[in-house]
């Protein structure tokens, strides 16, 4: 067996281990298969045929600000799709055969993706963490107190680094066309400021008593503090025992205390907490929130910038008691 081939079966088989033995053996013939079809001339990637290299995110976030920088020299696919859960995700055979097709893997870090080190371990695929040089906020409490916030991209300021570590890696990549990358990023980084300044004048009109951001998730760190606002949430990051006694009776006191005229959640992750909240406390749901995923082509936000405007509109009309018909608002 060829070297490489043995070092991906190891791969899947350790990322599978504690899953059925027909699932570990499922897992290892996807591997195999990716790898002999490409011996063989084939295309496992789905790509048809296309030798544009490819990029492989672990979001559908990443997927869209990457694309943006890539234009049309690069394919960029993501590893999850749009309306996963992305912190505690569980990758499948097919994820292992688009990594070991990639000429370049990209992840957030800040700790975001748990799953990440043992799904690319052993795989001879380049990858870049598109967080680094970003000023990470610490998380302040729970299990996860003093560790980075992970969700660094929900500020278009962080973004722009994003960017930069996206065309830096890029060019290594492909580097006859360092060029387009570069004038890409420009233009992108351009965008991502005036949906930044949207945004912070947006969130201006908001009456310094009613700036509170209250959450699910502690997912809203960075852009509450770019547009000014509180940050309270029930958990602090997702996980898989969310929303304690505890902690909704601590966010329906909040919310009592300082009279906040709606609350949210997440699209990622169940508002029936947040709901206990609004039922003790009277106050209106304000809507979802979109931050771990993008929505499909024909949804709210299928771009990141559609994301930030979705989001910072329907915080201001919720938080500014407009009527945009939020109190009905329910995840799908």
């Amino acid at each position: 067996m060829p070297k490489f081939l043995f070092r991906c079966a190891k791969v899947a088989a350790r990322r599978f281990a504690r899953r059925s033995a027909a699932f570990r053996a499922a897992a290892a013939a996807a591997v195999v298969l990716s790898l002999s079809l490409t011996a063989c001339g084939g295309d496992a990637s789905g790509n048809g045929g296309d030798d544009k290299p490819v990029v492989l995110t672990t979001f559908t976030v990443l997927a869209d600000i990457a694309r943006n920088v890539a234009g049309d020299k690069l394919t960029v696919e993501s590893i999850t799709k749009a309306g996963a859960e992305i912190h505690g995700y569980e990758p499948t055979p097919g994820d292992i055969r688009k990594a070991s097709k990639a000429d370049l893997i990209l992840d957030n870090g800040l700790n975001l993706e748990a799953w990440f080190a043992q799904f690319v371990e052993g795989l001879d695929v380049p990858h870049a963490v598109v967080s680094e040089g970003v000023e990470a906020m610490s998380i302040s409490e729970d299990s996860y107190q003093g560790k980075p916030n992970p969700h660094a991209w929900m500020s278009p300021l962080n973004v722009q680094i994003y960017v930069d570590n996206m065309v830096k890696a890029f060019t290594e990549l492909d580097p006859d066309n360092a060029d387009v990358f570069k004038a890409n990023g420009d233009a992108y980084k351009a965008q991502l400021q005036a949906v930044q300044d949207e945004m912070k004048a947006s969130l201006a009109g908001v009456p310094e008593n009613q700036r509170a951001l209250v959450t699910c998730e502690g997912a809203f760190s960075y852009l509450a503090r770019d547009a000014g606002l509180r940050e309270v949430y029930i958990w602090a990051v997702n996980a898989e025992q969310q929303a304690t006694p505890q902690q909704i009776t601590r966010a329906i006191e909040y919310v009592k205390a300082n009279q906040v005229p709606a609350v949210f959640c997440e699209s990622t992750v169940s508002d029936a907490p947040m709901q206990q909240v609004v039922g003790a406390t009277g106050t209106k749901f304000g809507g979802v929130l979109y931050v771990d995923s993008l929505s499909e082509a024909d949804g709210p936000v299928p771009t990141y910038l559609d994301l930030i405007r979705h989001d910072a509109d329907l915080i201001t009309k919720a938080l500014a008691g407009a009527s945009a018909g939020a109190t009905a608002a329910t995840k799908p």
